[in-house]
């Protein structure tokens, strides 16, 4: 199994990946499973892979158009958002969302293209857990939540800009 970081009491750790990300072109050579990771595609428009298991956790692109279906992506375990390179900033936006707009309180994964340089960032955006791309060191990835000590803008993490902060 892989791993992934995960922030645990306020900590970022390195543990051992439960779920399996199918992508599209899996979706008929693999054996379902309950931890899998469907694509929010195939979640939205058809019926469970095996008709015991109920599927707990989506994976959403840049491109799908989730907005609509928030009430039922709030009763599943995990959203994973895939960042399909490492210039496309959308899923950013879309974790922002998913926290401070749609209230999701479950695991919000980072998958794809998924970089040490911004781990930091996706975690102000909501982001709790992150599958660093596998040709990278992920306790290498572990630095790069200390690297700054004071953040000025107001995010998910903390709401409150510095300079109100500072006023309060």
């Amino acid at each position: 199994m892989a791993n992934i970081i995960k922030i645990v009491d306020g900590s970022p750790q390195v543990i051992e990946d439960q779920w399996v990300v199918v992508r599209e072109a899996q979706l008929t050579m693999s054996q379902p499973t309950t931890k899998e990771i469907l694509p929010f595609s195939c979640w939205r428009g058809s019926e469970p892979r095996d008709a015991m298991a109920k599927p707990r956790a989506v994976w959403i692109s840049p491109d799908d158009d989730f907005e609509s279906s928030t009430a039922q992506l709030c009763e599943l375990d995990l959203i994973a958002v895939d960042f399909p390179s490492f210039r496309d900033g959308r899923g950013y936006s879309i974790g922002y969302l998913l926290r401070s707009r749609y209230g999701w309180k479950g695991e919000l994964r980072a998958i794809g293209d998924v970089l040490r340089d911004q781990l930091n960032y996706m975690c102000r955006c909501g982001f709790d857990a992150f599958a660093v791309r596998a040709d990278k060191d992920i306790h290498d990835a572990l630095k790069s939540f200390s690297r700054y000590s004071v953040q000025y803008q107001g995010t998910v993490d903390e709401p409150l800009p510095l300079f109100r902060r500072r006023q309060a």
